[in-house]
């Protein structure tokens, strides 16, 4: 429900929003200026003073008015013309013309009513309502996703719009609360729909006289011009007029001809809240707090932007599922945890059968996972993929931090299906550590625990076939993966390595296909990928693609990949019989946590083997010249030095600032790992000076690199785990 609150207002009124939002930005900067722009009244300075200065240059004086700003303007006639300038309080004389900025005027009636009146004020009103609601559902799904408020501010995964969604997002989303709720208060204030107990004024009745000048007046001499907010004069010849004195405390109505103060009023609760509403929406009186709400409006067009990409993308890697029920009606929910989508595909099959066999089902993110809403639930059940080395994945954060804040399990009974590669030491840890969480908590077992091998579709439909046991129905769960969206990719060259020692190895590069300005925008297929992504290639003969880490970015004009030959690999095999003007499809899957980052920060880039490729492609993209360590190992210079011109060049241009290699198949055998060591100093320096470390290559070469960085950095009071919970210690391990 957040999820629909947050979506459906942020796409129907983007444009309504982006208007609103732009325009008190901009507007902001106004407020400022005219605050910088202004002569400040000293402190000593009386308004019974100030009203000398002034009338000695303009005898006709009928009001002057101080802005919170502190800019002072006087009204006067002269023989029956009217005239106003901006005041320096220092001489009394103007400085300026009264006459607002036409450009700021427009942009003042375009921001409050869209020079519709009072149907735009409400129009805007409504902006404004649901810029609240977007900020509030906003902030929500930012805690939720991100694992709870004490994670506000820990690092994002995901693609690069979605990432830069949530960094805008939980920055901005205070002071977008903050200009919605004054702006509804002033519109209310607008419309007469606040209450107002100030009534009509009272005072004594006049002496009748008149001619008493202002500075003999007691109020006027008392009250500092720096407290003043309207002094209105009485007209002319009128004696039974009064001079009326608007401070910052309230209103004075003072008799002309005696200077005795007839009556007072204290500013109201309700008329001080609305000042300071209108100070804090405007800026007036609060130039810095202006500009900085007038920054965060500026999020609201690159929100709105980030969103309706998030919005297609999800659209588009998520699949459809359709008679998703709502959580308070549904006799089975379906929580999914899924990195790349892939786990969604399998929700979206579990749901269609359990529907066929007359379940009620909802489906939904772990994240969402909230058991107060599943009113009618008879039982839960979870499918969790494990990203990169047993993490949690996207759709799952703060699952147990949520789950663990229940003093016990629901009532209703869990299944666990675990989804991943049992290649890989932390195969399904994520899917184990939420059975240990929910067997700490007592919470029954509808089945026992079960995994799912390499999106395995004979594995799912035996876990179906006991789930359709314990539930008492019959359920056959088909499954046939999506076979991404791909493209034709030619090879224009390659380069072979690895024979002499027994692992043919070759960068393959291939060239870009065309692509659109819409693919571009949205970064659908190949518009937009940079090193550290994923290639997947789809073999001939198999719907199941394969992955390898992109050595190139968009920029590079190319698509290149490092390929070594597995015994009995289908795709690699078939890779390393590609010859230029081959074509193989392929398509592009982005992989956030492993990319190089824009900072100038220094990296210290660790692989072996095949695991060059991305780290050569971080340092052919490195422009800016930032410091880098690369430690590179290999079996063997003459026969898989990767990269080895490549490398020479890049150190000349300043691109690579020095090389570390490790030789395995030497007389003396050398891992990357023994490099490190043989260079604690350098690397413990380094990483004390903020380095990244970026880890690619194999398992067991990640396992001996993490237990070298333990030791060298032991003496500094650091770790790799600590490092990884900065965002400066990450891995692609395969």
């Amino acid at each position: 429900m957040t999820r629909l609150l947050h979506r459906w207002p942020g796409l129907l009124v983007l444009a309504l929003l982006a208007v609103l939002a732009l325009s008190g930005a901009a507007l902001s900067v106004f407020a400022a200026a005219e605050r910088l722009s202004a002569p400040q009244a000293a402190v000593d300075l009386s308004v019974a003073d100030l009203v000398a200065r002034i009338q000695s240059a303009y005898p006709g004086v009928e009001q002057i008015r101080r802005a919170p700003s502190g800019q002072i303007t006087a009204y006067w006639f002269v023989d029956g013309t009217p005239g106003a300038a901006i005041i320096d309080p220092a001489t009394g004389r103007g400085v300026a013309s009264a006459d607002p900025d036409p450009f700021e005027r427009w942009l003042t009636n375009l921001h409050r009513s869209l020079f519709l009146g009072d149907g735009g004020r409400i129009a805007m009103a409504v902006a404004a309502a649901l810029m609240l609601v977007l900020a509030g559902s906003g902030a929500v799904l930012v805690a939720r996703r991100m694992g709870g408020l004490r994670h506000w501010f820990a690092p994002v995964r995901g693609s690069t719009h979605a990432r830069l969604h949530v960094e805008i997002a939980r920055i901005a989303v205070i002071g977008l609360m903050f200009s919605s709720l004054t702006a509804l208060w002033m519109t209310a204030s607008t419309f007469d729909l606040l209450p107002d107990d100030n009534g009509a004024p009272t005072y004594a009745e006049p002496s009748g006289q008149s001619g008493m000048a202002p500075a003999a007046i007691a109020l006027l001499t008392q009250t500092p011009a720096t407290a003043l907010r309207a002094l209105s004069f009485p007209y002319p010849g009128d004696a039974s007029d009064i001079f009326t004195l608007k401070t910052d405390r309230g209103t004075g109505y003072i008799d002309q001809g005696t200077g005795a103060l007839l009556g007072w009023a204290d500013l109201t609760g309700w008329a001080r809240a609305s000042q300071t509403m209108q100070m804090l929406h405007t800026g007036q009186g609060a130039a810095t707090l202006g500009l900085v709400l007038g920054l965060m409006a500026l999020a609201v067009p690159l929100l709105g932007v980030t969103g309706v990409l998030i919005w297609v993308t999800g659209r588009r890697g998520r699949p459809k599922i359709r008679g998703n029920r709502p959580a308070g009606q549904a006799q089975t929910i379906l929580l999914i945890g899924s990195e790349g989508g892939s786990t969604w595909g399998f929700a979206a099959t579990l749901h269609r059968a359990l529907t066929r066999a007359g379940q009620s089902v909802h489906a939904a993110p772990m994240s969402a996972f909230d058991p107060k809403r599943y009113t009618r639930a008879e039982r839960i059940i979870v499918l969790a993929a494990t990203y990169g080395n047993g993490d949690t994945p996207a759709s799952a954060r703060g699952f147990l931090d949520r789950f663990a804040r229940f003093a016990s399990a629901p009532a209703m009974p869990l299944a666990v299906l675990g989804f991943g590669d049992r290649s890989f030491p932390a195969y399904c840890s994520f899917a184990k550590m939420v059975c240990a969480a929910a067997e700490a908590k007592g919470w029954q077992q509808l089945l026992p625990f079960d995994t799912v091998d390499r999106q395995s579709p004979q594995d799912f439909a035996r876990w179906g076939h006991a789930l359709g046991a314990a539930l008492g129905i019959g359920l056959e769960l088909t499954h046939q993966p999506v076979v991404p969206q791909s493209r034709s990719l030619t090879l224009i060259s390659r380069r072979d390595y690895g024979a002499e020692v027994q692992a043919p190895t070759a960068i393959l590069r291939f060239a870009l296909p065309q692509v659109s300005l819409w693919h571009r925008l949205t970064g659908r297929g190949f518009g937009r990928y940079q090193a550290g992504d994923l290639l997947g290639i789809l073999p001939q003969g198999s719907s199941l693609a394969r992955f390898y880490s992109l050595a190139s970015g968009q920029g590079d004009g190319f698509i290149e990949i490092v390929v070594r030959k597995l015994p009995g690999g289908l795709c690699s095999g078939q890779l390393m019989a590609l010859e230029p003007g081959d074509r193989v499809a392929a398509f592009v899957r982005a992989n956030p946590t492993f990319h190089a980052g824009p900072g100038r920060q220094p990296l210290i880039l660790i692989g072996a083997g095949t695991g060059v490729g991305p780290l050569a492609g971080f340092i052919r993209a490195n422009a800016r010249k930032r410091p880098v360590l690369l430690f590179f190992g290999m079996r063997h210079p003459q026969s898989d030095f990767l990269y080895a011109r490549d490398f020479r060049g890049w150190q000349a241009g300043g691109r690579l600032s020095r090389l570390v290699t490790a030789i395995s198949r030497g007389a003396r055998p050398h891992y990357v790992q023994d490099a490190l060591r043989a260079e604690r100093a350098e690397v413990a320096a380094l990483i004390c000076n903020g380095a990244r470390v970026m880890v690619c290559g194999g398992r067991q070469m990640a396992a001996g690199v993490a237990e070298a960085l333990t030791d060298i950095l032991a003496p500094v009071g650091l770790t790799p785990i600590m490092l990884k919970a900065e965002g400066r210690y990450v891995e692609d391990v395969y």
